[in-house]
């Protein structure tokens, strides 16, 4: 029998926002107590995995360090030049549900997603993205097995509770500009010998666009809410 390697996913097995970020993200987004209480992992409404496909693996190198641009990007696509919060949220949860083991190194996974993220340091939260990234152990052997995933995005949306919190403060987004989007989808993943799977994805992430700029990539979030 064909054995099946952990998959690259985004769900609530990935790293949360470190501790400063999320702080530094709220105070200046969400000052709204029953937000605060969300954006720290109590509304997770994820959607469960397909059992049919491989497993998701957590990983281990949440607190890795930005790897060099010099590694290149491999197959994962530079980041679109997107002013709508939204249509960038897709954008980026295509990018971090697909991969290709057999034209991407792992350091060329790290640095194509880095490319994603906003240079502002004050809310970057690289260590909840790179967290999604697998060990280099397993990437190694899902490479031996020409794993490969292809993410598509069904739809994206500003969570009930964000719209609420600016609903209630609209001034609140003015200072960082970022934005909280979910994005629901499904991965379908394929390896050596006509191995396939496929599953539901869904993410939550934290998007800044400042007015007159591109958006970036700010954080991911440790749980889904919809």
């Amino acid at each position: 029998m064909q054995k099946r390697f952990p998959s690259l996913s985004l769900s609530s097995y990935g790293a949360g926002w470190s501790a400063n970020r999320r702080i530094a993200i709220v105070a200046v987004l969400l000052a709204v107590a029953t937000v605060v209480a969300w954006l720290s992992g109590g509304n997770n409404g994820h959607q469960a995995p397909d059992a049919s496909a491989p497993a998701p693996a957590p990983s281990t190198s949440s607190s890795e360090a930005a790897p060099k641009t010099a590694a290149g990007s491999g197959s994962v696509p530079h980041p679109p030049r997107i002013a709508e919060p939204v249509a960038y949220a897709k954008a980026a949860a295509q990018m971090l549900w697909s991969y290709d083991t057999r034209a991407t190194s792992r350091d060329q996974q790290l640095a194509g997603m880095r490319a994603w993220m906003t240079s502002e340091t004050t809310y970057a939260d690289w260590a909840s993205v790179a967290g999604q990234v697998p060990d280099p152990v397993l990437w190694s052997r899902m490479a031996d097995q020409d794993q490969h995933a292809t993410g598509t995005v069904l739809e994206g949306h500003y969570p009930g509770a964000f719209k609420q919190a600016l609903t209630e403060d609209p001034s609140a987004i003015t200072k960082a500009y970022i934005y909280v989007v979910t994005v629901n989808g499904k991965q379908q993943i394929a390896w050596k010998k006509g191995g396939a799977g496929a599953e539901g994805r869904a993410v939550t992430l934290a998007v800044q666009c400042r007015p007159s700029h591109d958006c970036a990539l700010a954080a991911i979030a440790p749980s889904v809410t919809q």
